[in-house]
């Protein structure tokens, strides 16, 4: 085959460090559209953002020569360093070391939008570590709970 061709659609969630709660309303439109940016700049397009004070999630499209862990690296060293321009008050403010990454169906791309889009309501019901253990059991991901938090 003369051409090479993908379309993989991935989940991604990160924390902010021990969930402390930095994303507050004032905040949170510009970073969702500077990483729309940040995305962009890597060649993977966003497809869906949302975050909370402690938490975001994005869909976006993996170009077919990026790693996953160089596209995640990126979006959370670029991110970080935003945010710490944004005023003295996110001085110290830090992403989580790991992060989930979820492959999502063509099928299923509208239904992880309209999740993400919903961040808010669906954390008052559910917390970040129910939520981030529901994942990894959806998609079979094994895990060692001591090892997953920080």
């Amino acid at each position: 085959m003369p051409q090479s061709l993908a379309k993989l659609h991935l989940h991604l969630v990160f924390s902010t460090k021990h969930r402390e709660a930095w994303l507050h309303d004032a905040v949170r439109d510009p970073l969702h559209a500077y990483l729309t940016g940040v995305f962009a700049r890597i060649g993977c397009p966003l497809v869906a953002v949302g975050s909370i004070e402690d938490h975001v999630h994005v869909l976006f499209e993996l170009s077919r020569t990026t790693p996953v862990c160089a596209a995640v690296e990126a979006v959370k060293s670029a991110s970080s360093r935003w945010l710490k321009t944004q005023g003295d008050e996110f001085g110290s403010v830090a992403w989580q070391a790991g992060y989930g990454v979820f492959a999502v169906s063509s099928s299923d791309i509208g239904r992880v939008c309209a999740y993400i889009a919903s961040q808010r309501e669906h954390h008052r019901r559910t917390d970040f570590r129910d939520e981030y253990r529901g994942l990894l059991e959806r998609h079979q991901i094994a895990f060692d709970a001591r090892h997953v938090w920080d």
